[in-house]
């Protein structure tokens, strides 16, 4: 049995090679992501019972597996999913709504507003389902959510067949599933009740808005119920300077501080944005092993700030990902993300050097997976883990010539050149179509809730 294979007890054809699920060979090459960062040329990957059972040159595999469905993928990389840790999917109703504003102005007259009119369960089962569609075509194989109604993101993540860390969120003020503010951990423990665990796709978690609003006790009580489940516990964590100085006014302590006292800050811990940080915030981040989730086009649209990235990685942050919502960002593409997270990086520091390719590319994929708990399972091609695959088409100009893939991949490729998905071995997107859901439907259900927002807000669209 060659290296990079695991023995299986499915049954030999008469040559005596192991029959598989799936066997994708002649790949141009294959961006593992493990440890290494090993690439490999000419490669072939095989699947069984949604796991990668081999990995290897196709010469190799070709003579030991037969596959039910084989695939060439000549002219094609190969890469593990992408992962995006921090997205609200349903705001993609609000895409391009109000934009060219400041963060809270933005929140408290636009879309705080919009939410309470028109937020409900089927605003967020269409709006996930657009986001997840659009993700999955994207590369996206499992992204980290939190939104009101998120039962129905739950639906709707199920029905399209992606991965996802599915959040309810949580504030002290009256959210459109939560008139009551009172009424918040009935509504968190209904939700995970409710929640199937068998699913090895999707996974819950309990998110609170931010120590802005949410009370000291509000925070402790999810955390709590968090551990009590062994399931994330979500936050937006300084994302601008006026906000980390008020709740240094309010509390006495950084923004990190407040919540390291609060108790609520370990490796099960996600901090969203994470922007307005001082150096003993990021040392004690450190030390508690708590996730960042980073989302550099959503910061700099709303002109929030630039996190300290290099100094997080430096001090062993686990920096992951994100798009943040469609409302913010207007794109759920990890691909730009990349891009602008390595090139903003090197021209605040002055330095080429500063958050390199490979670097990059390990936050939106392995450095994601250890951010949401999920290290073991997916992240990177590796023998034993699930089947989250992407395969790019690289006969494009800008990805032509080739000679770095991870390079390429961070600096030339885009969401728009992802031609097959698969997410724990079923082919999700083949030749660019999500082919779990009705695209068309969705875009028609998605329209009339934004006809709705448009003819009643109080906003001007010009």
């Amino acid at each position: 049995m060659p290296e990079n294979s695991a023995a299986s007890s499915a049954p030999a054809d008469a040559n005596g090679r192991q029959e598989v699920d799936w066997l994708l060979t002649d790949i141009d090459w294959i961006v593992t992501c493990n440890d290494a960062m090993q690439c490999i040329e000419d490669g072939a990957i095989a699947i069984q019972a949604g796991r990668l059972t081999a990995i290897g040159p196709t010469r190799e595999l070709a003579g030991k597996f037969h596959a039910r469905r084989h695939l060439r993928l000549q002219g094609h990389l190969a890469a593990p999913g992408l992962i995006n840790a921090h997205t609200h999917a349903a705001m993609s109703c609000l895409r391009g709504l109000a934009d060219d504003l400041p963060l809270q102005r933005w929140l408290y007259e636009v879309i705080f507003p919009t939410e309470a009119r028109h937020v409900n369960p089927d605003f967020v089962y269409w709006g996930t389902l657009l986001a997840a569609a659009e993700m999955l075509q994207n590369g996206v194989t499992t992204f980290c959510d939190g939104y009101f109604f998120e039962h129905s993101a739950v639906e709707a993540a199920r029905a399209i067949g992606s991965r996802a860390v599915l959040a309810q969120g949580i504030l002290d003020f009256p959210t459109p599933d939560q008139p009551d503010p009172s009424q918040a951990r009935a509504c968190a423990e209904d939700f995970l009740r409710h929640f199937n665990n068998s699913e090895d796709r999707l996974r819950p978690s309990l998110f609170c808005h931010a120590p802005y609003t949410c009370k000291a006790e509000t925070l402790q009580w999810v955390k709590q119920l968090c551990r009590q489940q062994g399931i994330l516990f979500q936050i937006h964590l300084s994302e601008t300077a006026e906000e980390a100085a008020q709740l240094t006014k309010k509390y006495g302590a950084r923004p990190v501080s407040y919540l390291d006292r609060l108790g609520v800050l370990d490796e099960l811990t996600l901090c969203a944005h994470s922007i307005w940080l001082q150096k003993d915030e990021i040392e004690l981040l450190a030390k508690r092993k708590s996730g960042v989730s980073h989302n550099v086009e959503s910061n700099m649209k709303l002109a929030a700030g630039v996190a300290p990235v290099p100094t997080m990685l430096r001090a062993g942050v686990c920096v992951a990902l994100g798009t943040d919502s469609c409302a913010s960002n207007n794109d759920l593409d990890l691909f730009s993300e990349m891009d602008k997270v390595a090139k903003l990086h090197k021209v605040i520091q002055h330095d080429p050097l500063v958050c390199s390719a490979p670097k990059v590319l390990q936050m939106a994929t392995v450095k994601g997976a250890a951010a949401l708990g999920w290290k073991e399972q997916i992240g990177s091609l590796e023998v034993g883990k699930q089947a989250d695959i992407i395969a790019i088409d690289l006969a494009q100009p800008h990805l032509t010539p080739l000679y770095e893939p991870v390079s390429q991949l961070v600096y030339a490729a885009r969401g728009s050149d992802v031609r097959h998905v698969w997410v724990g071995g079923e082919r999700v997107v083949a030749d660019g179509r999500v082919q779990t859901l009705d695209l068309a439907e969705v875009l028609r259900e998605v329209r009339k809730i934004a006809g709705a927002i448009k003819s009643e807000s109080q906003y001007r669209f010009e």
